[in-house]
């Protein structure tokens, strides 16, 4: 009979992390679980811990690892502060259908129902935030929890999980048996729903795919692009998932989110056949569920094929003519494996499409001396097509979304959820996984100072990432929705704002300003040559506040009203 170690919660659990395959982890240390940072501490060969500078950083640079991994995003914070200010990547984990498991201390079970020091529920807190909440009272059930925390989080339509770690537990000892590693579940679509989408697919004239969501990976991309290959059909990216199609790729019609083409927008309503291979539909890729009618009467003309891997999503909105439970990786396989049932001619739509994707993707002028549609342009030209970009929310967003071209899989990171200060942290969790591939950060002025400390965490952890501030001093979003509803009434979106450049320089990392549109390209090559992280602050005129308006334009029309 083999004996079993005696081990504390803490130690307990920081084995189970490296039995499911966790090999980085983020943090900010809280006396709370100092158990656990010791367990860490005799792994630290294996998994690899980076403390981050406030918990909104590490909860969004695990979110962003378990998006590009499809493994769990892991975070520790401490109790009370630490878990409300890693609530915002939570939320985001939630909304992108993102795994992540965030771990959190609390106080001792001694002293629960007091509201102790810090002390949260965080049954209730995280209730409607994550898929699963729990508190581990006992270290001998840390191996079942954190078996099942790591399941939760991948299957189905998946998303966060939150453990509360009580201070006793974590010091407590226990003789227990690990669990096994946590297995990827695949739910593959049936017979009679492929069936009968083939049927569908043959008799329609202007077939359109939606393709979004979490769950794939590199092959399941492929995959998607053989289908569309084979089928003669045109491909859209849902809101922030366009680097699951290759943009340069004949076959695609552009992203299908904010600010969508009106002529992509136009063609998505007229299709007579929707497949939605992922997203949830939600309100910015159907653009306000306009795009799609969620009433959808029985007499529709266009029909509506939904595939999710989450059974709880179907029908939740939309009452699709068919609705397939699979994952995505498992039917996009099943889908490039279809001979081809297309009507002849449907090609033409598929022309059609990504000529008008290559003409949004024109030439804007904007008022000022920046450029960013040049700006764009050089990044084209010398960006390696496995560069990652990431950004946050705001209206900076906008040309990064629509006029770089996103070449494979996990190029782009960014929050379906809108979360602004998500592109910083989420650039500095990227090259921490990926070292050897070029990674930018986009950020607004008002976008990068929510979570611009995280430049102490590159610096730290040497991790070169070069960040791009678009300054235009104001929420430049939220701006532009009061000029337009609130003409003369601008209050409360100004900002007034560090030299960036300098700020970085403080960090120990490289700063650069560029103030016109000759300055970008070279500053650009310093950044890339540094040797260590670097940031680029563009200062662009507050007119320029999209690539189709200005704030004068937006003004006069409303006044007009």
């Amino acid at each position: 009979m083999t004996l079993l170690k005696v081990r504390s919660g803490g130690q307990i659990l920081v084995d189970q992390l490296k039995i499911h395959g966790a090999d980085l982890a983020f943090c900010v240390p809280g006396e709370s679980y100092l158990p656990v940072l010791d367990a860490l501490f005799e792994h630290r060969d294996t998994i690899k811990l980076i403390t981050c500078r406030h918990e909104s950083g590490a909860a969004n640079m695990a979110e962003a690892y378990g998006k590009l991994t499809g493994k769990p995003g892991i975070c520790l914070v401490t109790r009370g502060p630490g878990a409300t200010n890693a609530s915002i990547g939570v939320h985001t984990a939630f909304q992108d259908s993102t795994p992540m498991i965030l771990f959190i201390g609390q106080v001792g079970n001694d002293f629960v129902e007091r509201e102790a020091f810090q002390e949260i529920d965080y049954r209730r807190m995280y209730g409607q935030m994550a898929k699963w909440v729990a508190q581990i009272d006992r270290a001998d059930r840390v191996p079942e929890f954190i078996a099942r925390a790591h399941q939760v989080a991948t299957s189905g339509r998946m998303g966060p999980v939150v453990l509360a770690l009580p201070e006793d537990m974590l010091s407590a000892t226990a003789a227990v048996a690990d669990a096994r590693a946590w297995q990827r579940v695949e739910t593959a679509p049936g017979e009679a729903a492929l069936a009968t989408l083939s049927g569908m697919l043959s008799k329609a004239k202007k077939p359109f795919v939606i393709a979004g969501g979490s769950g794939w990976n590199a092959e399941a991309c492929a995959d998607l692009q053989r289908f569309a290959e084979t089928q003669k059909i045109p491909i859209g990216c849902a809101f922030r998932f366009q680097d699951l199609f290759d943009n340069a790729h004949p076959n695609y019609a552009g992203d299908v989110g904010i600010g969508i083409n009106p002529k992509l927008a136009a063609r998505i309503k007229a299709a007579d056949l929707v497949i939605a291979l992922g997203p949830r539909l939600g309100e910015m890729t159907t653009s306000g569920y306009t795009l799609i009618d969620p009433a959808r009467p029985a007499q529709t003309a266009q029909k509506l094929v939904h595939i999710l891997a989450g059974a709880e999503e179907l029908g939740r909105v939309y009452q699709a003519d068919l609705m397939i439970n699979a994952n995505t990786a498992a039917m996009a396989k099943t889908l490039a494996a279809m001979p081809r049932v297309t009507q002849a001619g449907v090609e033409a739509t598929v022309v059609e499409a990504n000529a008008d994707y290559q003409a949004w993707q024109a030439q804007k002028t904007t008022p000022g001396a920046v450029q960013m549609w040049d700006v764009m342009q050089h990044l084209e030209s010398v960006l390696p097509p496995d560069a990652i970009l990431t950004n946050g929310a705001g209206n900076y967003a906008t040309w990064v979304h629509r006029f770089h071209r996103y070449r494979g899989f996990r190029t782009q990171l960014a929050p379906t959820s809108g979360a602004m200060g998500y592109g910083v942290p989420a650039a500095v969790a990227a090259k921490a996984v990926h070292p050897d591939r070029v990674v930018v950060a986009f950020a607004g002025d008002g976008c990068f100072l929510m979570t611009g400390q995280e430049l102490a965490t590159a610096v730290q952890y040497q991790l070169n990432v070069i960040f791009i501030v678009v300054n235009n001093n104001m929420y430049g979003t939220i701006r532009m929705h009061q000029e337009r509803e609130f003409p003369g009434h601008v209050y409360g979106t100004a900002l007034v704002n560090p030299d960036f450049a300098a700020y970085a320089r403080a960090f120990g990392a490289s700063g650069e300003v560029v103030e016109n549109t000759a300055e970008f390209a070279p500053a650009f090559a310093r950044a890339m040559k540094a040797g260590k992280p670097a940031l680029i602050e563009i200062r662009i005129d507050p007119e320029a506040i999209s690539p189709n308006t200005t704030l004068q334009a937006i003004r006069d029309a409303a006044q007009k009203v």
